[in-house]
């Protein structure tokens, strides 16, 4: 399926899309910012034409990777997307622009043209960019588990020599359930890890990611809380989703 494109600013909206074998970006328009009701309907109309539901979004952070004022724009607008039913990721965008307009420079082409085509371009980058590191792989779902959750003192030790990577958790009324764990990261100075259930668990399907944060009770003993932020989840989950690109490529 293509993937289509936003380098999201606020008085025009690059877009890009791939070619049907999802191999190369091509440019293909710029979206005049009329309001995010209006440049939503627009991208939905794209994504009509282009058979397609993923939509990959710029998000302009700052070069010592946190975010301002343009990624949070970005971020409410993927927010309105996403609510209108499509299937939003992100992606760094730092330097694209400038990528796009030395390009741009370098072709002599004059000021007015260089407003009307640069952002376009620079949604080409960012989408080419992330085909080049692997595209939109398929992902697992993430889950919100409720409550918190403490690590298991009777773990199979057999399991343990077989499988390091299982981990075995207790919720608060003393169930106990067994996970992968695929990854444990840090996002604004908190940690994180991401599990998968081992068997079968009610409510959790068999490929979604369970993401919970590290924290530290009264005794100095790690707990493993649920993640009740949306915001949070989705920053982490995208966090987790780059590592695990960037390990595939």
């Amino acid at each position: 399926m293509r993937v289509i494109c936003l380098d999201i600013g606020e008085k025009r909206i690059g877009v890009a899309v791939t070619d049907p074998l999802d191999i190369s970006a091509q440019a293909v328009e710029t979206i005049q910012v009329q309001g995010f009701n209006k440049d939503a309907q627009r991208v939905l109309e794209l994504c009509a034409q282009y058979q397609t539901d993923r939509v990959l979004c710029g998000l302009p952070l700052n070069m010592d990777g946190s975010e301002g004022y343009q990624a949070q724009h970005s971020r409410a607008f993927a927010e309105k997307l996403t609510e209108l039913g499509l299937n939003v990721r992100f992606q760094d965008e730092r330097l694209s622009t400038k990528q796009a307009r030395d390009v741009l420079l370098e072709a002599d082409m004059r000021r007015g043209k260089r407003k009307q085509y640069i952002d376009q371009l620079a949604a080409t980058y960012i989408l080419q960019g992330f085909m080049d590191a692997g595209g939109w792989l398929e992902e697992s779902n993430k889950i919100q588990l409720k409550g918190v959750w403490h690590m298991s003192e009777n773990m199979n030790h057999d399991l343990d020599m077989e499988r390091e990577d299982i981990v075995e958790l207790v919720d608060e009324d003393g169930n106990a359930v067994r996970f992968e764990h695929l990854m444990t990261l840090e996002h604004e100075g908190k940690p994180y890890i991401c599990l998968v259930p081992v068997d079968p668990m009610e409510d959790v399907g068999e490929d979604e990611l369970v993401i919970l944060r590290i924290e530290t009770d009264q005794d100095g003993n790690d707990v493993y809380a649920t993640v009740e932020d949306d915001a949070e989840l989705d920053a982490v989950f995208e966090k987790y989703l780059e590592i695990a690109e960037a390990d595939e490529d």
